[in-house]
């Protein structure tokens, strides 16, 4: 499946949240990444950001599709990071 995720989560745990997702997704955009995972690493990649954040403060919205082919994105400005010249 095809996941985004975007988080706003308090300062002093950014750092800590953005090395994690790197684990598992492309870096997009300052607290934004995106790309493939079975459901088994979502669910991984879910249980550690539990420990990571705080759920009276911080938030993370997961957004999943079935494959990248079903994902319209448009990008105004500057592109943070090309995932498309990552090799899967």
């Amino acid at each position: 499946m095809y996941v985004v995720i975007v988080y706003d989560v308090e300062q002093a745990r950014v750092a800590k949240v953005c090395q994690y997702l790197r684990r598992f997704l492309h870096w997009v955009q300052n607290s934004a990444f995106e790309g493939e995972l079975s459901e088994s690493q979502l669910e991984r990649l879910k249980l550690g950001l539990k420990n990571l954040i705080d759920p009276d403060y911080d938030s993370v919205y997961i957004y999943r599709l079935p494959h990248k082919k079903y994902l319209r994105k448009e990008i105004m400005g500057q592109e943070k990071a090309l995932i498309d010249q990552i090799l899967d």
